[in-house]
C-alpha cells in the first residue's frame, strides 16, 4: 500500500502535570536544557493536504500558536483522561476562521467524556460562539482523514482501553501498559513507533523505559521515539545517551518526516 508523505510533529511529551512540575525543584525541573520542558503529550500530523491533531491537550492553544497552524482538519483522541481532552475548547478558533465544525473522533468511552466535560457543545439551544464539533464514532476499523488513513489499535491503561493510532509507516501509542497479541499484529512492518514510557520504575498503568524498549524490539521496528515522559525519568542528555541506537526519548517539538 502506498501512503502519503507525512509530516509528525511532536506537540508535547510530557506527562499529565508536565515537566517542569508546579513547586518542583528537581534537576530535571530546574533544567536548562529545552529538552527537559515537557508539554502535555500529543502529536500533530500532516500530509501534503491534510492536518490533524492526535488529542487536545491543556497545552492545545499554545501547542496550535507555537507550531504556527492556521488550519486543521480533525481532532482523534486516544482517551478520555484530562490531559487528553481539556483543549477542545480552543478548537473554536479554527471553527471561526473556517465557518464549519470540527471533525472530532473518539471512541464510545471518551464520547462520553467530552458530553459531560463540554455540556455547553453540545448543548441543544447553544450559546452563541461556543466550539461547533461533528463527532465521528471510531470503531476498529480504518477511516480516512482526508488522504491520511488512521488505523486505530485498542491498548490498555490498566483497565481502560485507550487508541493507539497507526499512519502509514508511523505508529502512536500513549496512556498504555499492555498491548494484546492481536493488536501487536497491527503494528508490525511500522517504520518508527512512538510509545509512552513514563519512568524507570515500575508504574500501575504506564510502560516503564525498558518495557516500551522491549516492545519496539519486540516488533522490530528500527526507529522507537518515547513519550508521556515525566521529570522521574531523568534529564533527556542523560538518559538519551543510555538508549540503544536509533531509540531515544522524544521531546516538544521534534519533528519526523515519512
Amino acid at each position: 500500500m502506498s501512503y502519503p508523505e507525512l509530516k509528525i510533529t511532536f506537540l508535547g511529551t510530557g506527562t499529565s502535570s508536565g515537566v517542569p512540575m508546579i513547586g518542583c525543584s528537581c534537576a530535571v525541573c530546574s533544567s536548562d536544557d529545552k529538552k527537559d520542558k515537557r508539554l502535555r503529550s500529543s502529536i500533530l500530523v500532516e500530509s501534503p493536504t491534510t492536518r490533524l491533531v492526535v488529542d487536545t491537550t491543556p497545552d492545545f492553544r499554545y501547542q496550535m500558536l507555537r507550531e504556527n497552524v492556521k488550519k486543521l482538519d480533525a481532532v482523534i483522541f486516544t482517551h478520555p483522561h484530562k490531559d487528553h481532552i481539556a483543549g477542545l475548547d480552543d478548537v473554536r478558533a479554527f471553527n471561526f476562521f473556517s465557518n464549519k465544525p470540527m471533525e472530532i473522533y473518539a471512541n464510545a468511552l471518551t464520547e462520553d467524556a467530552l458530553r459531560r466535560e463540554f455540556v455547553y457543545v453540545f448543548a441543544e439551544n447553544k450559546y452563541p460562539g461556543v466550539p461547533r464539533v461533528n463527532l465521528n464514532t471510531i470503531i476498529d476499523e480504518p477511516f480516512y482523514v482526508g488522504d491520511i488513513l488512521v488505523e486505530p489499535i485498542v491498548v490498555y491503561h490498566l483497565k481502560m482501553p485507550v487508541l493507539g493510532f497507526r499512519f502509514g509507516k508511523f505508529t502512536y501509542i500513549t496512556d498504555a501498559n499492555r498491548i494484546e497479541e492481536s493488536e501487536k499484529q497491527k503494528i508490525r512492518g511500522s517504520e518508527v513507533i512512538v510509545l509512552n514510557a513514563l519512568r524507570q520504575e515500575k508504574h500501575i498503568s504506564h510502560f516503564t523505559l525498558d518495557e516500551a524498549v522491549a516492545i519496539a524490539r519486540e516488533l522490530n521496528i528500527p526507529t522507537a521515539y518515547f513519550t508521556h515522559i515525566s521529570h522521574q525519568m531523568g534529564r533527556h542528555a542523560t538518559i538519551n545517551n543510555s538508549l540503544p541506537a536509533n531509540y531515544q526519548l522524544g521531546y516538544d517539538q521534534l519533528v519526523v518526516h515519512l
